[in-house]
C-alpha cells in the first residue's frame, strides 16, 4: 500500500506464513493525525496476527474506540490507524461497514492466510490491484492507493489497456468499471471488500460490497439533512494538523463553510479560477460574510498548458476534466499558506440531483420507455460518440468495436444494479444511484489526485457514507422539480437548498450550477503541436483525425481534450512508441467471475 506523503515510511515483510509467498506492505504517511512515530505504518497487533497498510481517515473514530475499549481493547495512540487495526482484529472484514470515512485497506490475517483489501463506500480514496506471475509461474498481487506505485516493482509493466483508452475518448474517465488505462491493473469499486486467500495457488479472491447491506427507510426533511450535514462536517475536522476550505461561491461548498466557520480559527479559505471566473467574486463575498482570511489561486493560460503535462506525468494518468488544473493550484496555494487539510464540497451534486441538464434529459428518457439506460448515460455524456471511434484510430492499433461493445456493457451493468429496487413511482432514482454510482467516483479520484500532488488531503463531508443513505432515501419530488424553469429559479437539490434557505445569501441560494470553470477551449491551441509531434498519437489516431484537431482545437475541443490527454499520457509511457494492436482488443476483459474481481 502506497500513497503519496512528506514523512515517514514503514515496511512489513514475513516469509514464514507460506515458503512461496513472501508478503510485504510498505506505506509513506502523509501524517494528519497523532503525526508522531506512533502513528508510523505498516500497523501490527500486539500478537502480529494482524499487519495493515491504510491510506484515508476514520470519521467516526471516537465512537468506534468506545465500542471497541468495552470489549477489552486497549490503545497505545491518539491515531486512527489504531483504532482501524483493533476493529479488524475484533470484526474481521465485518469492520469495514462499521467506518464512517474514505479509506483504502490492506490487512493482512497471517494466522489464516487471508489478505483483506478494501475501499470506502463512496470511492474518496481509490485502490488499484495488479495480478502478474514470477519467472518460474507463481502468482504475484500487489497493490496500491496509487497507480504509479504499482509500475516500482519489477514483476509489474505498465501495458497499456486498449478498450479503456477507446472508452476515454468518449467518457473522459481512466477506468472503465475495473479496468484501468492500463492493461494489468484493476480497481476496486467504492464499497468493495476483496477477500485473498493468501495460501491458494492462484490467490483466489471473492468480492463482496458494502453497499449489500445498505438500507432506505422513510425519508428525511431538509431539517434532518442539515443535522446530518453538521455532523458529517464536525467529523471531518477533527485533525491534529491545520484545516481550511475550498469555496467556489456556490450552495455546496457554502454550506460545508458555514458549519465550519465556528470550529475553525483561524478561518482560511481558498479560491481557483480564471480571472474572469464567476467563482471569484461570490466567494470573494461569502468569505467576507463569514470573517475569512480569503486567498485566490488564479489558473492562467501558461499556467495551464504548463501544469497539464506534469500532472499526467507525476500521475501516470491522463486528466478526466480540465479542472483538475484548478484544484492542483488551488492545493498548492493552501500548501504554501500552511494547510495540509482542506474540506470540499464535492459529492452534493451526485447525490442530491444537482445537475440540472442531466436531470432534465433523464426526465425525458424516463417518460420514453426506452429500459437501456446504460446507453442513455453513455450518449448523454459523451465527448466522442462511439460510432464514430472507428475514424479516430488508426486501422491495427485500436478496436473501436470491441471498445464500443465494452463500454455500453459496462454502463448497462451500471445501470441494472442502479435500477434494482427503485419504486416505480420514482424512476428518476435509479439515474440518481447512476450518478452516485459512475459518475462521484472519478470526480473523487479528480480531488484526490490534485490534492495528494501537493501532500494535501481533501476531505468530502457530502461523500460521506451516512450522508449518502440519507440521500438514497429521498424521492426525486424533493430533490428536483423538472416543471421549474431554471432561467427563473433553481431546480435541482431543492431540499438542500430549503435546509439552508435561513442562512446562506441568496446569490448563493440561487447560483446556476459552475465548478472550478477554466476555459481550457480557448487555451489549448498551443498543444496542436505536440499532437502532431506526439508518438502516441502518431501510432494510434488516424492521420485526418490528428490533423483535423491539431488545426481547429478550439472548434473540435470535444475531441482535442481526450486525444491531447491520450496523447500526453502514452509519450509519458512509451515516447518510443507502442505496439497496441499487438496487445490485443480486450486485454484483461471483463469476462471473468464476478466473484474473482483482481
Amino acid at each position: 500500500m502506497a500513497h503519496r506523503g512528506p514523512d515517514d515510511a514503514g515496511f512489513w515483510w514475513s516469509a514464514d506464513t507460506a515458503e512461496s509467498s513472501p508478503a510485504v506492505l510498505a506505506h509513506r504517511r502523509l501524517a494528519v493525525l497523532d503525526p508522531t512515530p506512533a502513528g508510523r505504518q505498516p500497523m501490527v497487533t500486539a500478537d502480529g496476527r494482524w499487519v495493515l497498510a491504510y491510506n484515508g481517515e476514520l470519521y467516526n473514530d471516537a465512537e468506534l474506540r468506545q465500542q471497541l475499549r468495552l470489549t477489552g481493547t486497549r490503545f497505545r495512540t491518539t491515531c486512527d490507524t489504531e483504532t482501524v487495526l483493533a476493529a479488524i482484529e475484533r470484526w474481521g472484514a465485518a469492520a469495514f461497514s462499521k467506518f464512517r470515512g474514505m479509506f483504502a485497506i490492506a490487512a493482512i490475517d497471517t494466522r489464516e492466510r487471508k489478505l483483506l483489501l478494501a475501499r470506502d463506500p463512496l470511492g474518496v480514496k481509490p485502490l488499484y490491484v495488479a495480478r502478474t506471475k514470477t519467472d518460474s509461474g507463481d502468482p504475484v498481487l500487489a497493490f496500491a492507493s496509487e497507480v504509479r506505485a504499482l509500475f516500482e516493482l519489477p514483476l509489474v509493466d505498465p501495458r497499456p489497456d486498449p478498450i479503456t483508452i477507446g472508452s476515454f475518448m468518449t467518457t473522459i474517465r481512466p477506468t472503465l468499471g475495473r479496468r484501468t488505462m492500463f492493461a494489468d491493473v484493476r480497481t476496486l469499486m467504492p464499497g468493495e471488500v476483496q477477500e485473498v486467500d493468501w495460501g491458494s495457488p492462484g490467490l483466489g479472491a471473492r468480492s463482496t460490497s458494502m453497499w449489500d447491506d445498505a438500507d432506505e427507510p422513510g425519508d428525511a426533511s431538509p431539517d434532518e439533512i442539515r443535522h446530518e450535514l453538521r455532523r458529517s462536517v464536525v467529523a471531518h475536522l477533527r485533525s491534529d494538523v491545520r484545516v481550511c476550505l475550498l469555496l467556489s461561491g456556490g450552495l455546496d461548498s457554502a454550506a460545508i463553510a458555514r458549519e465550519a466557520a465556528p470550529a475553525l480559527s483561524p478561518l482560511m479559505t481558498f479560491c481557483a479560477g480564471a480571472d474572469a471566473s464567476p467563482d471569484l467574486p461570490e466567494a470573494r463575498s461569502f468569505a467576507r460574510e463569514l470573517g475569512a482570511d480569503h486567498r485566490e489561486a488564479i489558473v492562467t493560460k501558461d499556467r495551464f498548458v504548463t501544469r497539464w503535462p506534469e500532472m499526467i506525468a507525476q500521475t501516470g494518468v491522463p486528466l478526466s476534466t480540465p479542472n483538475e488544473v484548478a484544484i492542483d493550484a488551488i492545493a498548492r496555494s493552501l500548501k504554501l499558506a500552511g494547510n495540509t487539510v482542506t474540506l470540499s464540497g464535492e459529492g452534493a451534486d451526485e447525490l442530491f440531483a444537482g445537475y440540472d441538464i442531466p436531470m432534465r434529459l433523464a426526465y425525458e428518457f424516463a417518460g420514453s420507455g426506452d429500459p437501456d439506460g446504460g446507453r442513455f448515460h453513455v450518449e448523454s455524456n459523451q465527448w466522442t460518440p462511439l460510432d464514430t471511434l472507428g475514424s479516430i484510430f488508426i486501422s491495427g492499433s485500436i478496436d473501436a468495436d470491441a471498445c464500443a461493445h465494452e463500454t455500453l456493457a459496462t454502463y448497462r451493468e451500471t445501470w441494472r444494479r442502479a435500477s434494482e429496487g427503485t419504486p416505480a413511482d420514482d424512476p428518476l432514482r435509479a439515474h440518481r444511484r447512476f450518478h452516485r454510482m459512475a459518475n462521484l467516483p472519478n470526480l473523487l479520484r479528480r480531488l484526490d489526485s490534485a490534492t495528494m500532488l501537493s501532500s494535501v488531503e481533501g476531505r468530502t463531508p457530502f461523500a460521506d457514507w451516512r450522508i449518502a443513505r440519507l440521500a438514497e432515501r429521498l424521492p426525486t419530488s424533493a430533490l428536483f422539480d423538472p416543471t421549474i424553469n431554471a432561467a427563473d429559479r433553481p431546480a435541482t437539490k431543492l431540499a438542500l437548498r430549503e435546509a439552508y434557505r435561513d442562512d446562506l445569501p441568496a446569490s448563493i441560494l440561487t447560483r446556476p450550477k459552475a465548478s472550478f470553470p477554466v476555459p481550457f477551449e480557448q487555451w489549448i491551441e498551443p498543444m496542436g503541436t505536440m499532437l502532431r509531434t506526439s508518438v502516441f498519437a502518431r501510432d494510434t489516431f488516424s492521420p485526418a483525425a490528428v490533423e483535423a484537431v491539431a488545426s481547429r482545437p478550439r472548434e473540435l475541443w470535444n475531441l482535442a481534450w481526450p486525444m491531447m490527454n491520450l496523447a500526453l499520457w502514452g509519450d509519458h509511457w512509451w515516447g518510443g512508441g507502442v505496439d497496441l494492436g499487438r496487445l490485443g482488443s480486450v486485454s484483461g476483459a471483463e469476462s471473468e467471475s464476478p466473484k474473482v474481481s483482481a
